[in-house]
């Protein structure tokens, strides 16, 4: 599928899309709940990526077809999935061995926050009433090879996802390795945030407007 082009930044295909582009044949990838599972839609054709739930599956296939789930097969939403041909399936806690031995090529995330060091928040706000939900993220970053980002740029509320310092409690600290978001693809590098591709009618200008620290670009 080929990304439709608009003035408005990117929509939540065309950035999953975008994630997507950027995984490298053979890799052992884990999608987050949500945005993150759209990635696995836009793999391009010819590239084997093998993905892998930590409720103890890889080899994860796509969703199955209506009136054909399997209650016993389901990803760590709780979503329905299929099994590709040669998948295996395993104990919880080997498939936290797998996450933690760093066997994990790359793992995909959604976020409430971004510091520019590469600091995640993205299970809790740390209002008294809100509901902890770290689920394996907190394993995930602290394992997993290369992690990818990907968000709106602003909340609800138009506040900057991209901070100098995150005000929400950690998942992990200096994990990010790259930002996804509907107006910008940033690389999390030592010298600083730095804007990789700006979303068609969006510019530099506009994405420095909405994010909490200053940005750098590579153009």
């Amino acid at each position: 599928m080929d990304i439709v082009k608009t003035n408005s930044g990117w929509d939540r295909n065309q950035m999953a899309q975008k994630v997507a582009l950027d995984i490298p044949d053979g890799s052992y990838v884990n999608l987050g709940i949500g945005l993150p599972e759209l990635v696995a839609a836009y793999v391009p054709e010819g590239r084997e990526v093998i993905y892998h739930t930590e409720n103890g599956l890889l080899g994860m296939g796509s969703a199955p077809e209506t009136g054909f789930e399997d209650p016993e097969l389901i990803n760590a939403g709780k979503k329905a999935v299929t099994a590709i041909q040669g998948a295996c399936f395993f104990h919880h806690a080997d498939s936290f061995a797998m996450i933690r031995g760093g066997h994990i090529d790359i793992c995909v995330l959604g976020a409430m926050q971004v510091s520019e060091e590469g600091d995640l928040a993205n299970w809790s706000t740390g209002e008294p009433h809100s509901i902890p939900a770290v689920g394996g993220a907190m394993d995930l970053v602290s394992g997993v090879k290369t992690i990818f980002i990907i968000t709106q740029h602003v909340t609800k509320d138009g506040e900057p996802k991209i901070v100098g310092k995150c005000t929400y409690p950690l998942t992990g600290k200096k994990v990010v390795d790259r930002i996804y978001t509907d107006l910008a693809i940033i690389d999390v590098t030592d010298a600083g945030l730095f804007v990789k591709e700006l979303a068609p009618g969006i510019t530099f200008e506009y994405v420095q407007k909405n994010t909490g620290v200053s940005l750098n670009r590579y153009f």
